[in-house]
């Protein structure tokens, strides 16, 4: 048995954790592993087993999307927002006009732009229409506030939630009403926007350029139409974009520009180097001369730089460093326009940015008073006295600040109104950042996962970005709580008791509650410490029995005790081991872990696995032999396997990726265990898929979750519809249906989650989905604690008797008895007789009859 040890990338702990509450950490804390790898988790599973995304494709997939969505028979049935509004998510920028307080822009990493008109009280998205929702700056004219410029692709070149490059400027005349595509596409993240203010048609783009490889498409760029066409006016390097840029609020000729080296390797990482450094011109652009006097500068080690210039007196200016690897490396300050600078900063700023400056690294001056500064790291800081003195107003009066602090702006007018953007939404301040309000409303929380609480399905769940897993227990839109911190992942909730609840933090942190989530502890006992795990580790119930569960690292674990304790029911399923910290070119993005595991509802002791690195895995007698069966698919990151529920031996395969040259197909389906595949993409667009649902009621129809939205197939993938409106132009990472009710709950990946009634399909899919045959269904939850589902299908009308008998064959529960209509039918039996009491714990027997023919399961209750 091969093994994969990455016990070398555990050990670099960072020391500070921090509380979930208000945006304090808990739980896991950041590595060196965490953030060399999973940092492109998002990234590695699209751009494997390439080096990076095809965007073209990207891009013609988002255009086929909205073509889809035109022609949709669905596209009257709308999805229902489910929240969170209270949690937020990661802000890029902020911005507001010159004038009033009440009119914010709000610019997310992969949720679009939002609007308030009322200070924050409520928010509308206004960029939706846009082919990237993924923003890096936004800037409003300051001659006309109905102007307003977003550069798209978030600039912050890291963390386990990367998300999708930009796809270039955009401008609105109309307050964002409506927007124009402004071109350059192929800057792909852009950093900052800003607009001369003696003449507002002269716009600068600070582009950073691709990430993970090299183009000439970086730098600083110059518009004087408007944004109708562009020249770029500061190249340093194919590996060094424009990360800042300020403008002489009178002279506004004299520019400065922050340039940054930084590119990945899957093997490692460039975020420094000698032509990282401070630019300034005095003409507008046209020439430009490195500013090195009392800076950093020609060193391999000189990473990020912000800057920030003060409106009411522009001689002063700061600049706030971060080495090559990410730690802070001084804050400097000028007061003669940038001729002298000096370090100013006192020790207690050493760990503003922990070890990743690269995922911030702004500062901001108080546009009245120069000596007024707020350095904008993993906590926020500011100096009253010009830079001599530091400190944190995260958490003043109680009042606690969500980490990883990206944008602000302070009010010209006003210097105590400003408004904060982090990795949990929008703050605002009106003392000066003395104390702080959490703006509500703005629904931009990023999930991985989602879960529904089968006995209370009011219950939402889901894991998120850098917010935790959280919860709804009421289906409030606003009352959602965290309950494990860190960047949450799988959770679950066993549908027969929901005291059981099971979540994780990333690298597989498992962990288990026996009293409704309330409380956690470590549920990894028997699983091997030195295993690979991915960051978002698969934990599955076994669906005939809750209380078994299977776990994957490189190997699929199991329980069969509620996560008490797990076994190892298969060797190394992965190709590695793979190189633990250099990683050699050749083995780009490939971690070496399960990523998806599916037990067949009829059969458990058939189980399906797949991997990171390409290979799908089957078990036919609960993992004593395991049986490659991936050889006809393509060599892609597997993201989800799921099995018939009535036959054990037809399954469905969701790959991630773009292709290069050639088609890629993104979904599969086999009907003899893997022994052949056949692509059952249809006319989807051409983009990574992440989840599949087979509907029980109708095993032909099939729901996937997408990079581009989510579809419907009423013929087993023969041709696909968009399911439903209102979703937006992001990322679908995880889909659940709660099938008494018929919901299905969408996890969005920037716009927090969504819900939809699948009973306003029913018309659509009716003829389609009718079955064939007569038929009995194994009855879930199996067992229940209590209620069950049982389902059964009638392929045309007939008398009907449907009964609950005991071991011994008594009577106890007449269930139907009726004439009924072909088609998919389900009862529910709450586990009493017909006079009305509750049967005891134990197994039983349900039989279903028409005149001719006749069917009998067996279920169990406890209790």
């Amino acid at each position: 048995m091969r093994w994969v040890h990455l016990t070398v990338c555990f050990v670099l702990i960072l020391a500070v954790i921090f509380i979930l509450d208000g945006g304090r950490r808990s739980g896991p804390q950041r590595s060196d592993r965490s953030e060399e790898f999973p940092n492109e988790w998002f990234f590695a599973q699209r751009a494997f087993p390439s080096h990076d995304i095809n965007y073209e494709v990207y891009k013609h997939a988002v255009l086929h999307t909205r073509i889809l969505k035109k022609q949709s028979a669905l596209n009257d049935h709308p999805w229902t927002f489910a929240g969170p509004t209270n949690v937020g998510g990661r802000l890029t920028d902020v911005d507001m006009p010159t004038t009033g307080y009440d009119t914010i822009y709000a610019a997310t990493a992969s949720g679009g732009v939002f609007k308030t008109v009322n200070r924050g009280q409520s928010w509308t998205p206004i960029f939706d229409q846009a082919l990237s929702l993924s923003i890096g700056d936004i800037a409003i004219d300051p001659s006309n506030p109905q102007v307003i410029y977003v550069g798209t692709g978030e600039v912050n070149a890291g963390g386990g939630s990367m998300t999708y490059g930009g796809m270039g400027m955009y401008k609105s005349t109309d307050g964002g009403e409506t927007w124009t595509h402004l071109g350059l596409e192929d800057t792909r993240y852009i950093a900052r926007i800003v607009i001369d203010p003696e003449d507002t048609e002269r716009i600068y783009v600070a582009a950073m350029g691709k990430l993970f490889a090299k183009n000439n498409q970086r730098g600083l760029y110059r518009s004087t139409d408007g944004g109708a066409s562009w020249e770029n006016v500061l190249f340093v390097s194919d590996s060094t974009g424009c990360i800042d840029v300020v403008i002489h609020p009178r002279l506004s000729r004299i520019l400065y520009a922050a340039m940054w080296e930084r590119i990945r390797r899957p093997q490692k990482r460039y975020y420094g180097g000698p032509t990282s450094g401070l630019y300034w011109s005095s003409d507008g652009g046209d020439t430009w001369e490195e500013l090195t006097n009392g800076l950093p500068h020609g060193s391999p080690t000189v990473g990020r730089i912000g800057i920030s210039i003060c409106e009411s007196s522009p001689n002063i200016l700061y600049a706030i460093y971060a080495d090559n690897i990410g730690f802070f490396d001084g804050i400097y300050k000028s007061e003669d326009g940038g001729e002298y600078w000096s370090l100013t900063n006192d020790a207690g700023l050493e760990y503003l940015f922990a070890s990743y400056g690269w995922w911030f690294g702004n500062i901001r001056v108080d546009p009245t008073n120069p000596d007024v500064v707020f350095a904008l790291g993993l906590d926020l800081y500011k100096t009253s006295d010009g830079g001599r003195h530091w400190y944190n107003v995260s958490y003043l009066d109680q009042v606690y600040v969500h980490v990883d602090q990206h944008g602000m702006v302070i009010h010209p007018q006003n210097p105590e109104f400003i408004v904060l953007g982090n990795d949990g939404g929008l703050y605002i301040s009106q003392n000066g950042g003395t104390a702080w309000n959490k703006s509500p409303g703005l629904p931009v929380t990023q999930f991985y996962t989602c879960e529904i609480d089968y006995q209370s399905p009011n219950r939402l769940y889901g894991g998120t970005q850098d917010n935790g897993t959280i919860r709804t227990l009421t289906g409030d839109v606003h009352g959602w709580t965290p309950i494990l911190g860190g960047d949450g992942f799988y959770v679950l909730v066993d549908p027969s008791d929901n005291r059981y609840v099971y979540a994780e933090y990333q690298w597989g942190g498992l962990s288990r509650s026996v009293n409704g989530g309330s409380h956690f502890q470590s549920a990894k006992q028997g699983i091997g410490s030195n295993e690979p795990t991915n960051w978002n580790a698969p934990v599955v119930f076994n669906p005939a029995s809750p209380r078994t569960l299977y776990f994957g690292t490189n190997r699929v674990y199991k329980s069969t005790n509620r996560a008490q304790y797990w076994s190892a029911i298969s060797p190394d399923l992965s190709n590695g081991p793979y190189p633990t910290y250099y990683y050699d070119y050749n083995y780009a993005w490939r971690f070496g872990t399960i990523t998806t595991i599916a037990a067949a509802p009829s059969d458990t002791n058939v189980v399906y696995a797949g991997t990171d690195d390409g290979n799908v895995w089957v078990t036919l007698d609960d993992g004593e032999e395991w049986t490659w069966i991936s050889g006809d698919l393509p060599v892609r990151w597997i993201t989800r396997v799921a099995v018939d529920p009535n036959d054990s031996r037809t399954a469905y395969v969701t790959v991630s990726g773009y292709r290069q040259d050639d088609y890629l197909p993104h979904i599969f389906r086999t009907t003899d265990a893997g022994s052949s595949w056949e692509d059952i993409s249809g006319d989807l667009p051409e983009a990574p898929i992440n989840d599949v649902i087979i509907d029980p009621n109708d095993p032909r129809s099939l729901y996937i979750a997408s990079d581009v939205g989510v579809f419907f197939s009423s013929d087993v993938g023969t041709s696909w519809r968009v399911l439903g409106t209102g979703l937006p132009n992001v990322p679908i990472t995880d889909l659940v249906l709660h099938n008494p009710t018929r919901t299905l709950v969408a996890a969005t990946y920037g716009r927090s989650m969504y819900t939809f009634d699948l009973t306003q399909i029913t018309d659509v899919r009716e003829i389609a989905s009718r079955p064939t045959d007569f038929m009995l269904h194994q009855n879930f939850p199996n067992p229940f604690n209590a209620e069950t589902v049982i389902p059964f299908s009638l392929a045309e009308e007939t008398k009907v008797r449907l009964d609950v008998f005991d071991m011994r064959g008594r009577k106890l529960r007449e269930l139907v008895n009726a004439e009924l209509a072909p088609g998919h039918h389900r009862v529910i039996w709450d586990g009493t007789s017909d006079d009305g009491f509750s049967v005891a714990s134990g197994s039983y027997i349900y039989r279903i009859r028409t005149p001719d023919r006749m069917f009998s399961k067996r279920l169990t209750l406890v209790k």
